[in-house]
């Protein structure tokens, strides 16, 4: 299959190693040939057993699953390649978080108010302090915004992480005595996913352009059906001296699906996140989306607001 995403990591496998006692050994492999091919990374899951090996291409992540066998000989076990989905949100909404909490003599304060809304496809995210006065501390506001972030990476809908978005800080309140990071942090991340909630999120899957050429006129139909069962939408059609071509978007879940072959044999390249919608197919008017991760920018008065670059995964 050939692909191109411009470098962007869209696609995984999962990689494990067939004998417990070689993980060490996986552990170290794989974070050689990261090293050498930025054109893929490793995250490496709680278990610490299963690794993510991510990429743009499945022959580059192929290639390296080949590598650990023949150039480290490494047993491994490896999951069949899926797409990587995000999470956005579509609309604006507001909500507050408090934790509160007392344990014997000491105790947890931390409450915020944030105001969630989309940010333009492919921004990323980006974190406003908007607080008046002393009403949250300033050693508060890194925990807050930390805070949002982990419940970014946790998602909203289907635990993928969310992307594009723009988060306002603009109230709270804390104690003399009670409040400290660990509150703040938690109280952020239960107003970001009160405020989610609220403002339309939706599911984000990459899609895929696809070129099918010199297709006889006879098949076209055939093409067509191929292209619509695939939750796929054909952009152009054109058929001159008996032969048809076509210019398809279709999700690149569904290319890596084994019933879907026949698009994978056609050149492609990445075209962008849409949103999935609730029937499961894909929502051409949510194109754009490319980030593949939230960012991680400083925290911010909106006089000083800065929209930091995003990090690759």
């Amino acid at each position: 299959m050939n692909r191109s995403s411009k470098g962007r990591s869209i696609l995984y496998l999962v990689i494990s190693t067939a004998d417990g006692a070689d993980d060490d050994r996986l552990k170290t492999a794989l974070g050689e040939l990261a090293a050498q091919d930025p054109s893929v990374s490793i995250n490496t899951q709680r278990e610490g057993t299963l690794h993510n090996l991510e990429g743009s291409c499945e022959s580059d992540l192929k290639s390296i699953c080949d590598r650990l066998r023949d150039e480290y000989h490494l047993a491994i076990n490896v999951s069949p390649s899926k797409a990587i989905f995000l999470e956005t949100v579509r609309g604006q909404a507001e909500a507050e978080g408090k934790y509160i909490r007392q344990t014997g003599s000491s105790g947890n304060y931390g409450h915020c108010k944030l105001r969630i809304e989309p940010s333009e496809p492919g921004e990323g995210y980006e974190f406003i302090n908007d607080i008046r006065g002393d009403v949250v501390p300033n050693e508060y506001i890194n925990p807050i915004n930390q805070g949002v972030q982990d419940a970014m990476e946790l998602g909203i809908l289907a635990g993928f992480p969310v992307v594009d978005v723009k988060v306002t800080l603009y109230d709270g309140s804390y104690h003399e005595a009670d409040s400290n990071e660990m509150a703040f942090k938690c109280a952020a991340s239960i107003a970001f996913n009160e405020a989610a909630k609220k403002a339309n999120p939706v599911l984000l899957e990459p899609m895929m352009a696809i070129e099918i050429i010199e297709v006889p006129e006879r098949l076209a139909a055939a093409i067509r059906t191929e292209i619509a069962a695939h939750r796929g939408r054909v952009e152009r059609e054109e058929t001159k001296g008996g032969w048809s071509e076509f210019k398809a978007v279709v999700p690149l879940s569904e290319i890596l699906a084994s019933g879907s072959r026949l698009l994978a044999e056609f050149p492609m390249e990445f075209t962008g996140y849409e949103a999935v919608r609730i029937d499961g197919s894909s929502d051409e008017n949510g194109s754009g989306v490319t980030a593949n991760k939230p960012n991680r920018p400083r925290p911010s008065r909106r006089s000083e607001m800065t929209r930091p670059d995003r990090e690759d995964v």
